[in-house]
């Protein structure tokens, strides 16, 4: 991945983050990672955790960001968020994946917020 590119990604993972904290939410971890794989963000509002995967274009040249997040990349946010879950959850709490689609147009932005994008089977604790 170029230098822009990932300067790119975390521009949009952080205008993610501010804009969750401005709904409520308490940023966790910042790009957990597990061996080559991660998670964008991982927040929390009392009881709900959420994996957040934040998708960061400059337009919509290549498409809706939050189109980008298909079945493969689902499949490794569920394993990262196993292994967090191992190492960081607790009983009681409420688990579940998020995605954020940032459109950078120059100095304007737009964000599109899927909450419960989509599901798996429940964590073990």
């Amino acid at each position: 991945m170029s230098a822009e590119r990932q300067a790119l990604g975390l521009h949009g993972e952080r205008i993610a983050a501010r804009w969750l904290r401005s709904l409520g939410w308490q940023l966790v971890t910042h790009r957990f990672r597990s061996g080559h794989r991660d998670i964008d963000l991982v927040v929390r509002r009392g009881a709900q955790v959420a994996f957040v995967e934040v998708k960061t274009r400059r337009g919509e040249r290549f498409g809706n960001p939050v189109a980008a997040v298909g079945w493969r990349k689902q499949r490794e946010l569920w394993r990262s968020a196993a292994i967090w879950v191992a190492r960081h959850g607790s009983p009681g709490l409420c688990y579940r994946f998020d995605v954020i689609g940032v459109l950078v147009f120059g100095q304007k932005v737009r964000i599109e917020y899927v909450e419960d994008a989509f599901r798996v089977d429940k964590f073990a604790l």
